[in-house]
Order: structure tokens, then C-alpha cells, then sequence
């Protein structure tokens, strides 16, 4: 566990990967659980929309370090919209999906963010944009400078990908990992005074309770 400074804990077992909470949001259909699947299960299949949370996880080895992601996977429709945030407190990094040939699934993203920006203060998790099912490109409603503008008004991560096609899925999940040991690392060398200290855990997981599909 995370020590109230957002340190890591002291005594952490050596070796053992830190260990990161990463929500997926968005609304229904837009991929949340496909991407999930192909990066941690390299799976792609038809799935039933997610009820309450779905969880998974992977340990991201970046050379130099290893971060275990704690995947939790939000049901989109909007009957489960106030259940979510449960999920996503205590979280150190979220993706917000939407499907490029959606321009409500768009809209719906932006309406998660003004949820994580009133549950954490700036900067306190990584947030990448994620622009999902690059495979529509044909059926596209949102361009991919849109997605960009909007994350880079909002100083966050952007990515589009393909669950279908496996386009830029590891990518996605790796580029979140890589900034939250960076903003970890500038923490710990108190590098600059002003950035917010980052809870990431030490050690192995704990069991996680939550809803299956």
C-alpha cells in the first residue's frame, strides 16, 4: 500500500513490480473491454456489454523497471455511471476511450474527464485519450487532430487505436506505465517541488472483488 505522502512503501519486496490502478472509461460499445482483452489476453472476440467492472492484469516490463497495471474495466451504459466512480477512486492513471466513428462516445469521454477532475486534483493521475476502432476509419466521425486538440488543451496522453486489428493497443497501455514511472521517478528525486507525489504500491497485489461480464 501506498504511504499517505504517496510514497512508496517502505520494505516493498524486492524485485516485486510496483503496482498501478488503471480504470478504462467511456461509454457503452466503444471497446473498453476488446482493448483489455487483446493487450492482456492478445484476444479479440464479440463481448457482452461489461456489467459493474470487469478486472485484469499485466506487468508492463520497460527495460529498466516493471509496473503491475490493476485493470479495471467500467460498464459503459449509463444505468452504471454512478457505480463507476467507486472504481475509479484511489486510481493512478484512467483511459478514456470513444469510438472514432462516434461522435457521442466523444462527448461522453469529455464528460469522464470533468468526472476525474472533480474526484483528483491536476495532475494527481495519467490520463490518456484514447480514440478507439481506427479500423472505422471510412465511417470516421472524429478526426484524429480533434482527439489531439482536445488532450493537448487538456495536457493528456492521445492515442488511436484498433482492439480489432491490434494496432497500437501495447503502445497504448505501455505509454500509460512509462509516464507513471517517469512522474514517479521526478517525485522521488524531488526533482521539482510542485509536480503531485503519485501512489504508486509497492509490492504484490491484493485480491480485488468486483462484477465479471
Amino acid at each position: 500500500m501506498a504511504q499517505a505522502d504517496g510514497t512508496l512503501q517502505a520494505g516493498a519486496a524486492l524485485g516485486q513490480p510496483r503496482v498501478a490502478k488503471l480504470v478504462l472509461l467511456g461509454s457503452g460499445s466503444v471497446g473498453k473491454s476488446s482493448l483489455a482483452l487483446r493487450y492482456v489476453k492478445n484476444d479479440f472476440k464479440s463481448v457482452l456489454p461489461t456489467v459493474g467492472c470487469a478486472f485484469f492484469t499485466k506487468v508492463v516490463d520497460l527495460g529498466t523497471a516493471a509496473l503491475k497495471l490493476e485493470i479495471w474495466d467500467t460498464a459503459g451504459q449509463e444505468k452504471y455511471h454512478s457505480v463507476c466512480h467507486l472504481y475509479f477512486r484511489g486510481a493512478n492513471a484512467a483511459l478514456l476511450v470513444y469510438d472514432i466513428a462516434r461522435k457521442d462516445s466523444f462527448h461522453q469521454a469529455q464528460q469522464w474527464l470533468q468526472d476525474l477532475e472533480r474526484e483528483f486534483r491536476p495532475g494527481e493521475v495519467v490520463v490518456m485519450l484514447v480514440g478507439n476502432k481506427a479500423d472505422l476509419d471510412q465511417e470516421r466521425e472524429v478526426s484524429f487532430q480533434e482527439g489531439k486538440d482536445f488532450a493537448e488543451r487538456k495536457s493528456l496522453l492521445f492515442m488511436e487505436a484498433s482492439a480489432k486489428l491490434d494496432q497500437q493497443v501495447t503502445e497504448v497501455f505501455s505509454g500509460v506505465a512509462r509516464e507513471l514511472l517517469r512522474r514517479e521517478e521526478r517525485t522521488e528525486g524531488r526533482t521539482s517541488p510542485g509536480d503531485a507525489p503519485l501512489a504508486l504500491r509497492g509490492g504484490p497485489a491484493g485480491q480485488a472483488k468486483c462484477c465479471a461480464h
